[in-house]
């Protein structure tokens, strides 16, 4: 059963912060780029500094960006400027934003602690492939901090929205959180405190008998929680069930939410000499067909008629741009014999195991290990090192969709690493989950 509690979160305190704005900050993992800088320039106080914070040459074992971190938790506690929440709460949470297409939609979900279980369970299921090196940094933080700061991004099945129902009722009133991000600027986020026990039963009653339920973003967080929970489990084995590190702070989203926004992640190859532009597309006419378009805006059109079909994608050379169809789906059986159906029909798929493990002959595992490869939300920087270098190439694809995330994770597949890029992110620092070992839910 899907177990979620209401937990009294530490939260920035509106006497001292008079503009959340400048204390908020994407996830860890989208902090790049020199967003890092621009988050501490807002403000002292901004969350960038505990969940990712500034290293230095001079960092050793005593002092370090983890040891940093428990002391700016403790400093904005001791300062009030964090405070705790004097009752449980979930956390209604809402973000409005304009769609690529034009339109405005809510995304509406709600902040939560959630009780930890293992994928083999089937509560919980796991759609992306993960890498050891976050969850070794996450780990870090978590057992320095004894504290969660952001959020896993989780799907539920929810065909009539009852769930968001319950919660519209119970917030019909000004939010008591309201505020933009810096990087995602359009994006107007609103969080309501919600303390009433008759609401959190209903919801929590709603919840209970969910299963296969995804996570749609975080999947090194939830697997960093649950090593941190056996770690804990070994140290305290008396500690009860309702123990705050069996619980991880969740933003928990409807599959049936109007709002939910997959947008597609693009992948940039650099420093590639094994072949040159004109040879991967000799290679590449053996399995797609090959159409030259005259500019960026002509494949972008070619790859929205795409929409909804296998094994389109686009390719951005210094020689030119290309678009690509596949020509027959039956290549992916021979290369993925194993795999189920849906995983081979995802564009993703198709795209790193027929084009850069068999025709760029890109080993797997360097892709794995991100080697010469970068992931982009938006392509102009990879457009712009694609004519600055010859060793580049941008691979443009459309987004997958959520019926295709909802096959591969029934299916027990796991999806090649970013195949979603749900949009808006769950913005980190409205709300903050202690878990030390005397913490109970």
């Amino acid at each position: 059963m899907a177990n979620i509690k209401p937990f009294q979160g530490i939260r920035y305190n509106p006497q001292k912060i008079e503009d959340m704005s400048k204390v908020i900050s994407q996830p860890y993992d989208r902090v790049r780029h020199g967003l890092q800088d621009k988050y501490y320039d807002l403000s002292e106080y901004n969350i960038v500094r505990i969940i990712k914070g500034k290293e230095f040459e001079e960092d050793d074992q005593e002092n370090n960006v983890y040891s940093r971190a428990r002391s700016y938790l403790q400093q904005w506690l001791e300062e009030d400027v964090l405070q705790r929440e004097e009752e449980p709460a979930l956390y209604v949470y809402h973000q409005t934003f304009s769609l690529p297409g034009g339109g405005t939609v809510t995304r509406k979900s709600f902040i939560n602690a959630f009780e930890l279980v293992r994928f083999d369970e089937g509560i919980v299921l796991p759609h992306e492939k993960t890498h050891a090196g976050p969850k070794v940094d996450r780990l870090k933080l978590t057992r320095a901090t004894e504290t969660y700061f952001g959020n896993i991004f989780m799907l539920y099945p929810d065909p009539e929205n009852k769930v968001d129902a319950i919660l519209d009722r119970a917030v019909d009133r000004e939010p008591d959180i309201q505020a933009k991000e810096l990087h995602e600027k359009d994006v107007l986020h609103q969080v309501w405190v919600v303390t009433d026990q008759e609401v959190i039963s209903q919801v929590r009653a709603e919840m209970e008998p969910k299963r296969n339920l995804i996570i749609a973003d975080g999947h090194h967080r939830y697997e960093t929680a649950l090593n941190y929970r056996d770690e804990q489990r070994e140290k305290f084995p008396d500690a009860p069930e309702n123990a705050g590190f069996n619980y991880r702070m969740v933003a928990l989203v409807s599959m049936s939410n109007p709002g939910l926004t997959v947008l597609p992640t693009h992948r940039l190859i650099s420093d590639y000499k094994k072949m040159s532009a004109p040879e991967i597309l000799e290679k590449a006419r053996e399995h797609f067909q090959v159409e030259e378009v005259p500019n960026r805006a002509g494949l972008e059109a070619r790859m929205e008629d795409a929409l909804g079909s296998v094994g389109c994608m686009g390719l951005v050379s210094k020689d030119g741009m290309y678009f690509l169809s596949l020509n027959d789906k039956e290549i992916m059986k021979e290369l993925a014999p194993d795999r189920v159906k849906a995983w081979r029909e995802l564009d993703v798929s198709i795209l790193h195991n027929l084009v850069f493990d068999h025709l760029m002959e890109i080993p797997e595992e360097k892709i794995d290990k991100k080697e010469n490869i970068e992931y982009l939300r938006e392509p102009d920087m990879g457009y712009e090192e694609v004519q600055e270098k010859d060793t580049s190439y941008l691979f443009i694809l459309n987004a997958t969709r959520i019926e295709q995330v909802k096959a591969c994770t029934k299916a027990g597949e796991k999806m090649p690493q970013k195949s979603t890029d749900f949009y808006p992110k769950v913005i980190t620092g409205f709300a903050m989950l202690p878990i030390s070992k005397d913490k109970r839910l």
